[in-house]
């Protein structure tokens, strides 16, 4: 197959799934609840760090309008509020707050695709530790499991 024909295939798949409604309704529901911050510090570097994919207040970047990557973004939210959400909270289910520092701590959260497109995200070490700190004053840590002798 030659490079044209091949070229022309990918424009016309890239044009036929913009189609698809999936990862392009941006409405954010309405914050039905806050926790209690241990401080305005903690809630300003949660916000900037997890507030996208943790909260209700999602800021939609430009590229969330196209197929593929608005498929992927809606995802990454739909997860991300469905675990852990500070714009519900108190709501009934899992909100698991007490395993935030721990994901913070460990580098999983803010997830490394995310920080490319979102360079305000990426704290310094500084800032990652009031962090991890600020969320046990406010959500507690999750305890380790650890084996109990009898």
């Amino acid at each position: 197959m030659n490079v044209r024909k091949l070229a022309t295939g990918a424009i016309i798949v890239f044009a036929a799934i913009q189609v698809i409604p999936y990862g392009r309704d941006h409405r954010n529901p309405p914050v039905t609840g806050e926790p209690s911050w241990d401080s305005p510090g903690t809630r300003e570097l949660f916000f900037r760090a997890c507030r996208d994919c943790h909260s209700n207040e999602t800021v939609w970047p430009w590229y969330s309008n196209i197929a593929p990557a608005s498929w992927l973004a809606q995802i990454d939210v739909n997860i991300g509020r469905e675990k852990f959400n500070v714009s519900e909270w108190g709501r009934e289910g899992k909100n698991e707050g007490d395993e935030a520092a721990e994901e913070v701590r460990r580098g999983k959260m803010p997830p490394w695709f995310y920080l490319p497109a979102h360079p305000e995200a990426k704290l310094d070490d500084t800032g990652k530790e009031d962090l991890v700190r600020g969320l046990v004053a406010t959500f507690g840590e999750k305890k380790q499991k650890t084996d109990e002798k009898h």
